[in-house]
């Protein structure tokens, strides 16, 4: 079983930064791509930034300059810093992670999320 487990949000005034953390634990073989998305208030859940295995990255274009992904590995875990935050940044956010398990004898590879974490940011 595959776990994420979120960390870093909280509340903080426009301009200010944040940096949120995503560790999986469990029986991983190895993590593909790995992102984080965000779901305000009345709105759907959106893309706010991917890192590919090779440290590839993409932006949602709100963001573009002001966030930040990264990951570490060796720690399995993805990072999101956010800095010029704005109050249309407001939002649960949520980590993803394609990982792969070892099920028997077969390689599965899975979409994870995390439980979420709640940012937020006053004018």
């Amino acid at each position: 079983q595959v776990q994420l487990v979120e960390s870093g949000g909280g509340l903080v005034q426009a301009g200010g930064s944040l940096r949120l953390s995503c560790a999986a634990s469990g029986s991983i073989l190895s993590i593909n791509g790995m992102g984080w998305y965000r779901q305000g208030p009345g709105k759907q859940r959106e893309l706010v930034a991917t890192i590919t295995s090779s440290g590839s990255t993409n932006y949602a274009d709100s963001v573009k300059g002001r966030f930040t992904i990264s990951r570490d590995n060796a720690k399995n875990t993805v990072y999101l810093q956010m800095n010029s935050l704005k109050p249309e940044d407001t939002a649960v956010y949520y980590c993803n992670m394609g990982v792969r398990t070892l099920e028997g004898v077969s390689r599965i590879l899975f979409q994870y999320w995390g439980q979420g974490t709640q940012v937020t940011v006053s004018s």
